[in-house]
């Protein structure tokens, strides 16, 4: 069995339980350590942001989720003012990226000015990079994790950034990423699965917060095997200056389990 011998760290928060009996049936063993907190509806945070947009404006909007576009559109029906948010999307240059916040936009039937052509934030900047942001006000719909390189490039290129954060995400109990950071130190596990770029952040905030930065990254670089489960997952991999990741093609939790059993055993031939 290709995973014989293996610790496998889990990152993610569903899923558990199919992700550790695949694990387990390629032989090796499942760790789970969190590294995403809840998820939660920001509602009450959310409206007097979207009231200030309706009535102040913007030039151009950029959503980043399906759910994000969706959960938006609810809130402002919920305080009276769909009608405003709705025609403000769609009288402003918007921009989008993932497939799922394009296919909710064409739904909608928004043009948009800019979209990424492969699911990732570097391909929305390398999309948006002869737009002219100057003196540009310019909303940003995340999904709990922030896009801090997006936020940068509009901002270096003369913009003014509102960001609008529908869902939020509270923090992975401190004490399973202390103890990820002293597995992964001690050499204690093989490989790290992340399921999404949150889990990336979570892990390397901590890690600079405590000054174990150089430390993880120096066991991502040289015995434990970072794996992403997709583009934006291993887009967060890539920030964090670990670029030798094993992501699948087909971005799913069971695929990314198989992707990794395959590449240890390929390293048996």
């Amino acid at each position: 069995m290709s995973l014989t011998g293996k610790k496998v760290v889990i990152a993610g928060s569903r899923k558990l339980e199919e992700m550790s009996l695949l694990v387990e049936k390629q032989g090796g063993v499942p760790l789970i350590r969190s590294l995403q907190g809840t998820v939660f509806l920001a509602e009450k945070q959310v409206e007097p942001t979207l009231q200030k947009l309706v009535q102040e404006g913007c030039d151009v909007i950029i959503f980043t989720t399906g759910i994000g576009i969706e959960t938006l559109i609810d809130i402002s029906d919920k305080i009276g003012i769909k009608e405003q948010f709705l025609n403000l999307v769609k009288t402003v240059d918007v921009a989008s990226r993932g497939y799922k916040s394009f296919a909710a936009l064409k739904k909608l039937g928004v043009h948009l000015v800019a979209v990424d052509e492969d699911g990732t934030t570097d391909g929305l900047i390398r999309a948006l990079q002869n737009y002219n942001f100057s003196g540009k006000k310019v909303a940003v719909q995340l999904h709990g994790d922030l896009a801090p390189r997006l936020i940068q490039f509009l901002e270096d290129h003369g913009a003014t950034v509102q960001q609008i954060l529908p869902y939020q995400h509270t923090l992975p109990k401190q004490e399973t990423v202390e103890l990820l950071c002293k597995e992964l130190q001690d050499q204690e596990v093989d490989a790290v699965c992340f399921t999404t770029a949150i889990q990336v952040r979570s892990l390397f905030q901590y890690a600079r917060e405590y000054n174990l930065n150089d430390l993880v990254v120096h066991a991502f670089q040289n015995h434990v095997l970072a794996v992403a489960v997709g583009k934006i997952t291993a887009e967060a991999l890539r920030e964090e200056g670990i670029n030798n990741y094993l992501s699948p093609d087909r971005e799913r939790m069971g695929a990314m389990i198989m992707e990794l059993a395959q590449f240890y055993k390929n390293k048996l031939i």
